[in-house]
């Protein structure tokens, strides 16, 4: 399989400069071949080359899209307020790509590029070219090793200057990073050693790319998880923060076991997530470090714009953000105003927005959501949420022209996700007295960082409640009854879709719901609900246009998988789900290429 499309290598050189204020500076790099290219003979080189290593695109939207947080504004539904006269309305958004209709149908992209912004192929294509400019670091590292004598890489290493035992380190992180966004994008989630035996997942890249189509297999989903943990367990030996002149931009010590309790949580290690978690946010009884590493919502209480309550949302100051990605994207702009959003009974269900909480009343959105960012786009119409956390940050480069580059900044690992996965750690194992610990933390910790004006607004008042046990058990129970977004009367389609050996205990049931309400929430707008939807096996439903179409995604439907780009099929990409789904256009396979040298100006209003 090639992972490349026609053009161009999956080399270091484009992710080396993707952060440079001119990318055509990169095209000479890009057009020399393998052997004609700078060589890396120095330590230096190295750091400087895993500087620019991350991943330069954005999965987020694709991601929202393929979840169920999005709802087709152009198909009937009911109002997001509740109390707005619950009648069914629609409207006449157009999509802001056709790919974005394709998608939501849950087809495969057919008419998307690889240089459109944010979709799978430009993930596909941004993602891997990480993992090459990783694999030449790991290269170099091999080489300055043989120039010295030294056969062994182990050897080497126990020689290395710290400072390259850490880029080591970081290395072998950032792959087994890269590769575990895509498989979850690409792949099935983890289920259990015989049947992920068995399901596609992606290739696991190991070499740099040297010559222009080389052909991959795509590994099982299980194969992909035996290698993304053994590069973690090994980064995680040499990652030192010691050396980052920006630690919040690479993978830190903290970011590192964040990832580690990730891994761990997806692929069922419930011990390895917790010993993992507790490396970051302290142990479960160790109240004082976990307030500390908490989301502190006091830092909006200054913010006056969309732009200061961005700033406030992504600053690496917050103990709460562990590692941030810098992206090119137009995601913002995407989610407000265009067909698809964060509207209806999706809104609801995300930003919990109702008023039959026990944690909160006098108001239709949480509290919490109020004092950080969260504003709806008109009283008037209901088009769409926006939330500030994912609002761009525009660089100008042509004040004339107004072109510039669009970032978009990932929080993709922070500590209150963290709290949250180790929770649902306890509950699989069945220690529900820590599960609530941990879930009353993750609301309670965010009351406690109110601003003190927040608190007068809605604590003193009593608009918003602590939780507690009890509370959390009447709250999130009698699911059926009480018709309550986000909760189930059991969570049997867990143990059917993934596998018989997890199994939600009655008892246990209002925990889930608690963690599952909480969870959208925490990661709304950010497509980590795609996963989890994947990994609980929870079935879900688009409705389509004026006629409300129903697109079901069933707990084992193939289409979680999302489809290679049509790009990389044509040169050979096998496909992960059944040859009557894929959909590809052969002429367009014909006539569309990537540009050889690539612009990525945008104006900052389009």
């Amino acid at each position: 399989m090639s992972i490349k499309n026609i053009n161009k290598f999956l080399t270091v050189g484009f992710t080396a400069c993707a952060f440079t204020t001119a990318v055509v500076g990169c095209s000479d790099f890009l057009d020399q071949m393998p052997d004609e290219r700078t060589e890396l003979t120095t330590e230096s080189d190295v750091v400087d080359l895993m500087k620019g290593a991350y991943p330069p695109y954005n999965y987020q939207f694709t991601c929202e899209l393929s979840s169920d947080n999005l709802i087709d504004n152009n198909a009937p539904h009911l109002p997001s307020n509740p109390n707005d006269k619950q009648v069914e309305n629609h409207y006449n958004y157009a999509s802001n790509a056709r790919w974005n209709d394709e998608m939501f149908r849950f087809e495969p992209a057919a008419s998307a590029t690889w240089s459109d912004y944010d979709s799978p192929g430009q993930i596909w294509d941004g993602w891997f070219n990480s993992i090459a400019t990783v694999n030449a670091v790991l290269e170099a590292i091999d080489k300055i090793a043989a120039e010295q004598g030294i056969n062994s890489r182990n050897e080497y290493l126990v020689r290395l200057t710290p400072q390259m035992q850490a880029v080591y380190g970081e290395a072998l992180l950032l792959r087994a990073y890269d590769h575990f966004v895509l498989a979850n994008i690409f792949g099935q989630a983890y289920k259990n050693e015989t049947v992920s035996a068995q399901e596609v997942s992606i290739p696991y890249v190991t070499e740099p790319e040297t010559q222009l189509i080389k052909n991959y297999k795509r590994l099982s989903v299980k194969e992909v998880y035996d290698r993304i943990i053994a590069d973690m367990e090994e980064g995680l030996k040499f990652i030192n923060d010691s050396y980052f002149d920006a630690p919040k931009y690479h993978f830190n010590t903290l970011a590192a076991h964040a990832f580690a309790a990730r891994v761990y949580l997806y692929h069922h290690d419930w011990d390895k997530c917790i010993e993992q978690a507790n490396m970051v946010i302290g142990q479960p009884e160790d109240d004082a470090t976990l307030l500390r590493m908490s989301m502190d919502y006091s830092t909006f209480a200054d913010c006056a714009s969309a732009d200061d309550y961005a700033n406030a949302w992504q600053h690496p100051r917050l103990n709460n953000n562990l590692m941030l990605l810098n992206t090119y994207s137009t995601y913002a702009r995407k989610i407000f105003g265009y067909r698809y959003s964060v509207a209806g009974e999706a809104a609801s269900e995300v930003l919990m927005v109702r008023t039959n909480s026990q944690l909160w009343r006098g108001y239709i959105v949480t509290p919490i959501a109020v004092v950080s960012g969260m504003i709806f786009s008109s009283s008037q119409h209901d088009y769409g949420f926006f939330s500030c956390k994912i609002q761009e940050q525009f660089q100008m480069l042509d004040k004339i022209a107004q072109t510039g580059y669009v970032h978009q900044i990932i929080r993709a690992f922070t500590a209150m996700d963290v709290l949250l996965e180790r929770a649902e750690a306890f509950i699989m194992k069945g220690d529900l007295a820590k599960a609530s610990h941990d879930l009353q933390a993750y609301w309670n910790n965010s009351i406690e960082t109110f601003s003190e004006k927040d608190k007068e607004s809605y604590v003193t008042p009593g608009y918003i409640q602590y939780m507690t046990d009890d509370m959390l058990r009447k709250n999130f129970s009698n699911a059926a009854n009480n018709k309550k977004p986000n909760c189930f009367d059991d969570w049997n389609f867990l143990s059917e879709n993934i596998s018989s050996d997890i199994v939600v205990s009655a008892e246990a049931v209002p925990y889930m719901n608690c963690l599952n309400d909480f969870r959208r929430f925490e990661h709304s707008f950010e497509g980590i609900r795609f996963f989890d939807l994947k990994r609980w096996g929870m079935p879900w439903t688009h409705y389509f246009d004026v006629d409300k179409t129903p697109y079901v995604m069933e707990g084992t439907d193939v289409r979680r998988a999302l489809e290679a780009p049509w790009e990389a099929l044509a040169n050979g990409a096998g496909t992960s789900r059944p040859v009557e789904t894929v959909k590809t256009n052969n002429q367009a396979q014909q006539e569309l290429r990537r540009p050889a040298n690539k612009d990525l100006r945008i104006n900052p209003k389009n």
